[in-house]
């Protein structure tokens, strides 16, 4: 029993008898217009008091419907109101317009069965309520039993009076099983008519993939620039501690590059906040380089030409002995290039302070190798690995991935290892020709 009145009564089955009854509210205008054909076909000067003519009127509005629904917004405007009334989520239903004519079929036999369902359920629920009603109060009422309202002589029987509640309460029930049913109905043909057609998957799985790739890009720039601020920051401060009282010049110029490091990776870190609240536009309307890089509007991001200079001049006041041999003007590099060799410079730097002893030497070389399309960036950095190198914390380990990465996004190549007693890492990033120069790796 209980399950028999959760069933016709329950919240599920309310809320989706609202939903028929906004079928219902949609269906009357496409009645009117077939009220307005049907007349004049028919003769009748009153289609209204007229229940065969009425249903005519509304079988005629059903097809003007049925014309109309092909529209890309008829399926997201249902599939709101599938979602918030009848109790299904998830996967089962398409996003967005629909965006191929089979889609728009599917979305308007959908809105069609919507508005005959919720036509017929509205019109029950009108008409169903104050009959039943009557039938109730029928025997208590001696004036309504006297007025007989135009009901049948059978009621002149006692035993049919008696009877008349409970035809009235079953009366209601029927109305709540034949609301519940088609309800029902309608849930379990939503999925098959508004769920998602193969471009649909594909459009998600390519927003995904966009958002993925955003992810991914931000994850490199937080690690890259605040990973290696913070071990520059605590280098250097650990060694302008322990000269302090023995060379004030020395604690002068790591406080110096850690308010210029701090200062800086702060501007980088609201770039990067910056692009991450814009993330809700960016999943809506992702665009076809939204991993590419920044685009208009964007704050710009360290590039070689600009910022090497700088990060040698932080990395040797944390106490590295950097020996930087520069053999391309980095101005002439593709922004992009620029832009992704300075943070593998700037990560490989970051790796050496954090796994070296101060005072050792490393060495960064940076040449242009091959000219026209067979040119590339080669860059190389060596250090020795005889100091001992720290436990690795939780969590980290991720540079020379964020290095392959980088490089892997250019069609570029890296290798990392022990050789000879130093640790080598060698990349290869590919200089496009200039004419190739604005396009980025999606």
């Amino acid at each position: 029993m209980r399950g028999a009145a959760r069933f016709l009564f329950g919240r599920r089955a309310r809320r989706r008898w609202v939903h028929l009854i906004l079928g219902g509210a949609l269906a009357m205008p496409y009645v009117l217009v077939g009220e307005v054909i049907v007349g004049p076909a028919t003769g009748a000067r009153h289609v209204f008091d007229s229940l065969p003519l009425q249903l005519l009127s509304f079988a005629v509005g059903l097809p003007l419907a049925a014309i109309t629904a092909p529209f890309p917004l008829t399926r997201p405007m249902s599939v709101a109101a599938v979602r918030a009334l009848c109790g299904i989520d998830g996967d089962v239903l398409a996003e967005g317009p629909a965006r191929t004519w089979a889609a728009r079929r599917r979305a308007a036999a959908w809105f069609t069965l919507h508005l005959g369902f919720g036509g017929i359920i509205s019109g029950m629920s009108l008409a169903v309520p104050p009959f039943a009603a009557v039938l109730i109060a029928l025997p208590a009422v001696s004036l309504l039993r006297d007025s007989r309202l135009g009901l049948p002589e059978v009621l002149d029987h006692g035993w049919a009076l008696a009877l008349s509640p409970v035809a009235g309460f079953a009366t209601l029930i029927a109305l709540a099983g034949c609301a519940a049913g088609a309800g029902g109905l309608l849930a379990r043909w939503a999925p098959l008519l508004l769920g998602p057609t193969p471009e649909d998957r594909l459009a998600a799985a390519e927003r995904r993939a966009a958002d993925l790739a955003v992810r991914n890009r931000l994850a490199r720039e937080l690690h890259d620039s605040v990973g290696h601020a913070l071990s520059a920051v605590t280098l250097q401060a650990s060694a302008a501690r322990r000269v302090l009282d023995t060379d004030p010049d020395f604690v002068r110029e790591a406080l110096t590059a850690i308010e210029d490091t701090t200062r800086r990776t702060v501007g980088e870190l609201d770039a990067v906040l910056g692009m991450l609240r814009e993330g809700d536009d960016r999943e809506r309307w992702p665009g076809p380089d939204t991993a590419a890089g920044p685009g208009p509007g964007e704050p710009a991001t360290p590039t070689l030409d600009a910022d090497l200079d700088g990060l040698l001049r932080r990395t040797r006041a944390g106490g590295l002995c950097v020996t930087a041999a520069v053999e391309v003007r980095p101005e002439t590099l593709p922004p992009l290039v620029s832009r992704e060799a300075y943070r593998i410079a700037q990560e490989a730097l970051s790796n050496a302070l954090k796994h070296s002893g101060p005072g050792t030497r490393v060495t960064l070389r940076i040449e242009l190798t091959g000219h026209g399309p067979c040119s590339a960036l080669c860059m190389t950095v060596e250090n020795p690995v005889s100091a001992a190198v720290p436990a690795p914390r939780p969590g980290g380990g991720h540079g020379l991935r964020g290095i392959a990465d980088r490089a892997r996004l250019l069609g570029g190549t890296t290798e990392a290892g022990p050789v000879d007693g130093l640790w080598r890492l060698a990349v290869r990033l590919p200089v496009p020709p200039p004419a190739q120069t604005s396009e980025e790796p999606a």
